[in-house]
């Protein structure tokens, strides 16, 4: 007799796609934190641009995906007009490799990160003295956006950004507009492309201001080999990923201390113990700050900037039993696996303890995973480590943070996890001797 082979669990297939069970979830991070509370740590699901997908929320079963280097070129077609040299997130894994060995030669260089720690404590502390005088309540996320952006610059590009703002801004215009057309096809109105052009020009001033050799991507990308064409689309995708990301981690980060008192008054001891009167730590200072450090990665987990990934299976894998044939699209709901109850008991409470040494230990490698995984993995994860620590230090050494009474947070789905109308926060100063 015939072994039976068993089908992967998941909600019924529908003629749109499975647009409308996305749309009424409240978004694709929802639906998929339903459907595992559903089905289990294994589903099968339509997704836009994949036609049907398996979505992997357990960290043991994201062990035998890990090493897959491809990604459905389907998926991430919104972001093909970003690139004119080929799509840099669907690259394939020889083209990929030595543009990533590239990329972490700069971004991931701790010495690279010591030498330009003090210029990026400078313009965190620009922002504060900014603050402290135009007064009233900050919108936390468009200003650690821009300053975000300006560290980026600074760090990995040699040169700067006039209008950091203007920048953000497009950045969203293209994001939001060409991301919907995933969903809305032909939608639009030519506000994207106009906003395209504007930070292909941003981009080449960028580029032009760059000095010649020295230790930043620019030339790090030449002396790769790469087309001025492939460096520029490189420079634009690197600015996009920086500046969200790790603007939006220090404002869920600021956002969930406000919201609990006593962690924040934690970190803030921390601060003063180890800084002992100035206004900034040192590069040095960082190993030193784990309450600030749990701290963060606790709001990664509860709201990872970059909440899904995905890839395309290579060859036929079997997980939890079941067949995966080779060119299935592999879903990552990072939001689901960090909300999974087997290896987060409470999983929706803010817990920095979650992210002590012994409690680490505990859990599957896989269980936190803000920055992905595998050869696809985000280059600039350790860069964004000591920008979010460093800027967070600053700033909480500076002031407290107390949210804007009526104003509330809602998280919506954009190329990264984002406050729908920001973050507002009123700034009470902290009396301290500097």
């Amino acid at each position: 007799m015939e072994a039976i082979v068993p089908v992967i669990p998941g909600p019924p297939l529908r003629d749109d796609g499975g647009l409308r069970a996305i749309a009424a979830a409240g978004g694709l991070h929802a639906y998929q934190l339903r459907l595992h509370e559903e089905y289990g740590p294994i589903v099968r699901f339509q997704l836009p641009g994949a036609d049907t997908a398996v979505s992997v929320a357990d960290p043991v079963l994201l062990e035998a995906t890990a090493g897959i280097n491809k990604r459905p070129e389907k998926l991430f077609e919104f972001l093909a007009p970003l690139c004119e040299a080929g799509n840099l997130q669907t690259l394939p894994a020889q083209e990929h490799a030595p543009l990533r060995r590239a990329l972490l030669s700069v971004l991931a260089g701790r010495r690279s990160h010591e030498a330009h720690f003090d210029g990026f404590a400078a313009l965190a502390g620009e922002l504060a003295d900014r603050w402290v005088g135009q007064g009233g309540e900050v919108e936390l996320q468009k200003d650690l956006s821009a300053l975000s952006l300006r560290m980026i610059c600074q760090y990995a590009l040699g040169g700067g950004v006039d209008d950091p703002d203007e920048a953000v801004t497009a950045f969203e215009v293209v994001l939001t507009e060409y991301l919907g057309r995933m969903y809305e096809p032909g939608a639009g109105d030519g506000r994207a492309e106009r906003a395209l052009a504007y930070l292909r020009e941003v981009v080449d001033g960028v580029l032009a201001s760059a000095e010649p050799g020295g230790d930043h991507l620019v030339a790090a990308l030449a002396e790769a080999g790469m087309s001025s064409a492939r460096v520029r689309d490189t420079v634009l995708m690197i600015m996009l990923a920086a500046h969200h990301t790790t603007g939006v981690a220090v404002s869920w980060t600021l956002y969930l201390l406000s919201r609990h008192p006593e962690e924040a008054e934690r970190v803030a001891a921390e601060l003063d113990r180890v800084l002992d009167g100035r206004a900034a730590p040192a590069y040095a200072d960082l190993r030193r700050l784990t309450c600030l450090q749990m701290a963060l990665k606790e709001s990664m987990r509860l709201y990872p900037p970059g909440p899904y990934g995905a890839r395309e299976s290579t060859e036929d894998l079997v997980l939890a039993g079941y067949d995966i044939p080779a060119g299935t699209t592999i879903f990552y709901p990072f939001w689901a696996v960090h909300m999974n109850p087997r290896y987060w008991p409470d999983p929706e409470a803010f817990i920095p303890g979650r992210f002590a040494p012994d409690e680490v230990a505990k859990r599957p490698r896989y269980a936190y995973i803000p920055f992905g995984l595998g050869p696809r993995s985000c280059e600039g994860a350790s860069l964004a480590m000591v920008e979010a620590e460093l800027v967070l230090a600053v700033l909480l050494r500076r002031f407290r943070f107390e949210p804007v009474p009526g104003h509330d947070v809602v998280p919506v789905e954009r190329f990264v996890l984002w406050a729908a109308d920001d973050i507002r926060m009123n700034l009470a100063p902290r009396l301290l001797t500097i």
